[in-house]
């Protein structure tokens, strides 16, 4: 049974499995750990044990505890030296705070820390999937970081938002619940007159995405509602809901669920596991260029041909990750090339029947086959 509304979230047939993403400024006040608000929502956890329903937890917060252990200005994130030392630090007390926690309603935390490449990498993507679903069947409550002590600019996510959509991909949830520090998705900026919050989004959109701002209320987080739509993306392409609600009230898991006071980003219908690991991939090896006619082939499900490729960008070998764009630059699929990038280039808007003599071999069927291929937007309506 499909989610709907936003009550869905609540009912173990519906959502048997649920990703919950705490942000640090939930987490973590002026004064420190709020710990009363803290205490609320981990009993709406443990209600929805209670009611069936398998947990995970993404919690932000370890930069944010350990800059003020340590005594760091900017809230640990003045460098990327104080953002990892704070980490190292703050993780300690952020993963002994949910064990304590979770342990007066008799249930057992497991930390999990994860980089970018542990769900950008297949075989590691499998690992974390076996170990997830290996703690959810003993009944224990996973509390998940990105390891921010080892990640750098170049391997990192930079956001739970989006490693919260990644989770709930690996983990084969049925929704991810992001608590922030707004009610929802706006129609235009917060802040401006007329302003109204959208109550379900079927699909993310150019429209919806200009809706969107990167600002983050609280100043201590890392994301602002730009990367909640990409995490919208990430999750409706496996088939997951996605809802964003304000997390600053006390009990805000039942504010959302039970008030209706949030946007619920409505999935499509799910992708095969490959192809939506593939589909949320964030960072990719090249970018393959086409035409109109190209473009418009691929959203009906044809694979990508050199006839159609007008451009390579990148350097990439043949299995490899790539992007594919239309004429305007919008991203509409990602997929594994057939191809290195030299090869791409080589033959280019070329028949099949030219491409022989250009490769020195037989040409494969094609640059990117539609199995291995994976639509970012939407396909045209007959």
């Amino acid at each position: 049974m499909p989610i709907a509304r936003l009550n869905d979230l609540s009912d173990p047939a519906s959502c048997p499995r649920l990703v919950v993403k705490v942000g640090s400024a939930l987490l973590v006040g002026p004064q420190g750990v709020r710990r009363a608000w803290l205490t609320a929502l981990v009993a709406e956890i443990a209600a929805a044990r209670l009611r069936g329903q398998q947990v995970i937890v993404v919690s932000s917060g370890a930069i944010a505890l350990g800059a003020a252990t340590l005594g760091l200005e900017k809230g640990g994130r003045g460098s990327l030296a104080d953002a990892q030392a704070s980490a190292a630090v703050g993780q300690i007390a952020l993963s002994g705070l949910w064990a304590e926690l979770l342990g007066t309603h008799g249930l057992t935390a497991a930390q999990m820390l994860l980089t970018l490449e542990d769900l950008e990498e297949r075989r590691r993507y499998l690992n974390v999937t076996a170990t997830l679903g290996r703690l959810l069947d003993a009944g224990a409550v996973p509390v998940i970081n990105e390891n921010d002590s080892v990640a750098t600019e170049e391997i990192r996510f930079g956001d739970n938002d989006r490693l919260a959509a990644r989770v709930a991909q690996a983990a084969q949830a049925s929704a991810v619940l992001l608590l922030s520090d707004i009610d929802g998705l706006y129609d235009r900026h917060p802040k401006l007159p007329g302003a109204a919050m959208i109550p379900v989004v079927e699909g993310v959109t150019a429209e919806v995405r200009a809706m969107a701002s990167a600002e983050s209320n609280s100043g201590m987080g890392s994301g602002g509602m730009i990367s909640k739509l990409q995490a919208a993306e990430i999750a409706e392409l496996a088939g997951i809901a996605m809802v964003i609600g304000n997390g600053q009230v006390e009990r805000p898991i039942d504010r959302i669920i039970a008030g209706g006071v949030g946007t619920l980003f409505l999935p499509r219908g799910r992708a095969g596991a490959r192809k939506a690991w593939l589909g949320g991939r964030l960072r990719l090896t090249g970018t393959l260029h086409v035409d109109d006619g190209a473009a418009a082939a691929l959203l009906r499900g044809s694979s990508l041909l050199a006839k159609g490729v007008t451009g390579v960008e990148g350097t990439f070998e043949r299995g490899d990750a790539v992007a594919v764009t239309d004429a305007k630059g919008h991203v509409i699929a990602h997929g594994l090339s057939e191809y290195a990038a030299g090869e791409c280039a080589a033959i280019r808007g070329l028949h099949s029947s030219e491409q022989a003599a250009v490769l020195g071999y037989a040409p494969r069927s094609s640059v990117v086959h539609r199995d291995q291929m994976v639509l970012k937007a939407r396909p045209e309506k007959a």
